[in-house]
């Protein structure tokens, strides 16, 4: 009786806990799926609204931006109807639950995927700027996200045939892969090329990084003496003294030819170099995605974890705080990276403010000026 009594009155405890549980979950996913709409939403809206980001890098965010919002508008309400259901229990037929484990697997992977490309347009934009000028354009661009989302639908889609197969997942309440142990596993394949595929993409930064490491040394200036004719010198290694020296009487020969020394006016078609303007806006870019790439690892980095000690874990389940903990993670990435964007990139920040005049502050007008 003793017993009973206490199991009567725990019973309501834990009905009671497990209320407040769901109660916060719905909450935090309510949150998530707010902010990710919202945030990519204004992004999305901005890049195609002004015509001055209308280029190859905000392309690859729009890209990324309209990709989290289905996921967001999609996915994310059918997580909280299992965590509203009974028990938490998938409310819906076995083949929906297909479908939305697909898709969420294909978001997954297409972030990493344009990630990854867009690493390499980080590093050809630093090191092999005219072919990167000349090369990513529009189409380009569509080409490398097409690509993408080819190469992610070829991962998303075998497990729809039960190679590796989508079940719902109660302890996550999601429908995604069911990890098995290794000896009876068919998903350690898809969690490997992620894995890679993550850590290639911040090779490549590194790689970027050393570049432009050893590009900022300074080298010793290397003097090439100038040829006079007459005391008219001319030459890689003239100065301004030619010109005088002739205009003074001592030259005998014809006019001193052009200095070297002076960049002469080109046609913008021509550029070879990366000039500091472009660098500087290049870089800027390049540490607004690789935030985003670093984002993208830190929030999936647990869940990744998870599921690997799933695979290689033998009989020692994950604990149940760190994977809940773990798949709210994952899915706070949906909504992280417009918050990235207007942080780490000020061109967004100006071009956001310039849509509402009236956050702009009034500023002194400047007077025309020369130098003499």
């Amino acid at each position: 009786m003793a017993n009973a009594s206490e199991f009567g009155q725990s019973s309501p405890s834990l009905q009671n806990y497990a209320s407040a549980a769901s109660a916060v979950k719905l909450a935090a996913m309510a949150l998530i799926m707010g902010i990710s709409l919202l945030g990519n939403a204004s992004l999305s809206l901005l890049l195609l609204k002004d015509s001055s980001l209308h280029k190859a890098p905000y392309y690859f965010l729009l890209d990324l931006c309209l990709a989290d919002v289905v996921r967001s508008a999609v996915c994310f309400p059918f997580v909280m109807a299992s965590i509203g259901g009974v028990a938490s229990a998938w409310p819906y037929s076995a083949l929906g639950c297909k479908i939305v484990a697909f898709m969420s697997v294909l978001f997954c992977f297409h972030v990493a995927f344009l990630l990854l490309c867009v690493s390499v347009t980080r590093y050809m934009a630093i090191a092999h700027h005219r072919f990167y000028s000349k090369r990513m354009n529009l189409c380009t661009c569509a080409a490398v996200i097409c690509m993408a989302w080819t190469l992610s639908a070829a991962m998303a889609l075998p497990p729809v045939f039960d190679v590796g197969t989508y079940k719902f997942i109660r302890e996550e309440e999601q429908c995604t892969f069911e990890h098995r142990h290794v000896k009876a596993n068919d998903t350690l394949g898809f969690m490997l090329m992620l894995a890679v595929i993550v850590a290639t993409t911040h090779v490549v930064y590194a790689k970027m990084l050393c570049f432009v490491y050893d590009h900022r040394k300074m080298k010793p200036a290397q003097l090439v003496p100038a040829i006079s004719q007459n005391w008219t010198f001319h030459g890689p290694g003239a100065t301004g003294q030619a010109a005088a020296n002739w205009i003074a009487g001592f030259g005998r020969g014809p006019t001193p030819p052009t200095l070297v020394g002076i960049r002469q006016a080109s046609h913008p078609g021509n550029r070879r170099l990366l000039v500091l303007d472009e660098f500087k806006t290049e870089k800027r870019i390049g540490k607004m995605y690789y935030m985003i790439t670093l984002a993208f690892l830190v929030l999936w980095a647990p869940y990744i974890s998870a599921c690997y000690l799933r695979i290689f874990g033998r009989g020692a389940p994950v604990p149940q705080l760190y994977l809940t903990a773990a798949v709210w993670m994952s899915f706070a990435q949906a909504g992280a990276n417009p918050i990235i964007s207007f942080l780490f990139n000020k061109e967004l920040r100006v071009r956001l403010r310039a849509c509402f005049p009236c956050c702009l502050g009034t500023q002194t007008p400047m007077e025309p000026y020369c130098v003499i």
